[in-house]
């Protein structure tokens, strides 16, 4: 066994000192899945920012009601005696003796987003003057509140950076009606950050919405509390809503959007990764071809076909950790924390999030591209084996 070990070490460092001879063909595997990784790697950051966005957004102590069977709040709807019944419930956090939560009316409205000339659905969300209260990281970062009553909004960091003419001090026309942005908040790059807020009487007043609701965020007293408002409004029978935390709401909106960004990505990946396989090949066979002499030698002296094979595979790997580990240092360099919007099929709304490359993910490019560079090597690897000894010697 040890004789085994020592002589695939011999070979293996035979054949890593050769690189360099082969520097161009070499390079061309490298680089093929470096490209393949960059790729993967920046599709599942896609998927990863977009769930960050969203279930960072949410809180263990903070409730989202909604109308009985709805699934997002597009598709629900209530009036004021459901709020006043919500406002009575147990389990809220007071504040001045009055509940900490904020009845919402969520509606879409156009917006140009910068460099391009269509128009996309932004959400403009109505919100009671206790909004941020129930928000996890909300802050105020220019300007101020709007006021109760009057046309002004206030605009999430993500709209500003993705949208024109939503800064602060701009007026903007949506539904028949002039509005003015009077401040810019963020929530540590939450989905919060790509809405636009207003006040939820004029938004009702605007839209016609007359009294209605679609979801009411009340902040609980702790995150024990939910399972008594929970408890507390599913059997009274003047309502019929649901009640789950905000976490839990997030957990759910991401998943539809997540899979299948995940599932594009990895479905790209691998027809990418066919044509770095067949480049990894060439460059292995290549390899194997230019030291006939040597591997014969070598199996001359004794040396076994196990050594052979592995060092071909080790080398092979040795290319795909190395290419991998660039694509994911492009990404890491190139596409971590940059803005940018997608569409959620929740809302059918843009939601703006940043790109997330993780340690994790660049984790996943390595293997990925030593599982490429691995499946490349096995045939070149079997053939330097199968060599026969007198027509590599015949080379000398």
């Amino acid at each position: 066994m040890a004789s085994s070990f020592a002589q695939i070490g011999a070979v293996t460092g035979m054949n890593l000192r050769n690189i360099p001879l082969r520097w161009s063909s070499s390079l061309v595997a490298v680089l093929g899945i470096g490209g393949v990784t960059l790729v993967l790697i920046a599709l599942l950051s896609i998927a990863a920012g977009f769930r960050v966005a969203l279930e960072g957004s949410g809180s263990d102590d903070v409730a989202i009601i909604m109308r009985a069977g709805s699934t997002n709040e597009l598709s629900g709807g209530y009036g004021p005696d459901t709020v006043a019944v919500v406002a009575d419930a147990p389990g809220i956090r007071k504040k001045d003796g009055k509940p900490v939560m904020s009845p919402e009316l969520y509606v879409l409205v156009n917006g140009k987003m910068r460099g391009k000339n269509a128009d996309t659905n932004l959400p403009l969300r109505g919100v009671g003057q206790m909004a941020p209260l129930v928000r996890k990281s909300f802050k105020l970062v220019e300007g101020r509140m709007f006021k109760e009553g009057t046309n002004e909004v206030i605009v999430g960091d993500g709209v500003v950076k993705q949208y024109e003419g939503l800064e602060v001090g701009k007026v903007v026309r949506w539904g028949a009606t002039d509005w003015t942005v009077v401040g810019r908040f963020t929530d540590q790059q939450g989905i919060a950050e790509s809405e636009v807020w207003g006040d939820t009487r004029v938004v009702q007043q605007t839209w016609r919405r007359g009294n209605s609701y679609q979801s009411i965020r009340a902040k609980l007293e702790n995150a024990a509390a939910l399972k008594t408002l929970k408890d507390s409004l599913t059997k009274d029978p003047r309502v019929r809503v649901d009640v789950q935390s905000e976490r839990e709401f997030y957990v759910d909106q991401q998943k539809l959007m997540s899979t299948l960004i995940t599932t594009v990505g990895v479905t790209l990946a691998i027809m990418m990764g066919i044509a770095a396989l067949f480049a990894a090949l060439n460059t292995l066979y290549n390899a194997v071809a230019s030291r006939v002499r040597e591997v014969a030698t070598l199996r001359a002296l004794g040396f076994g076909g196990g050594p052979v094979v592995m060092s071909v595979l080790v080398e092979a790997m040795i290319l795909g950790a190395v290419g991998g580990l660039i694509g994911g240092l492009l990404a890491y360099l190139f596409l971590n924390g940059m803005h940018s919007s997608t569409m959620n099929w929740q809302s059918f709304s843009q939601m703006t999030f940043a790109f997330t490359v993780t340690p994790q993910l660049m984790a996943v490019g390595i293997v990925y591209g030593l599982i490429l560079c691995f499946i490349a090597g096995i045939a070149p690897a079997i053939r330097a084996a199968r060599m026969p000894i007198t027509s590599g010697l015949r080379e000398l």
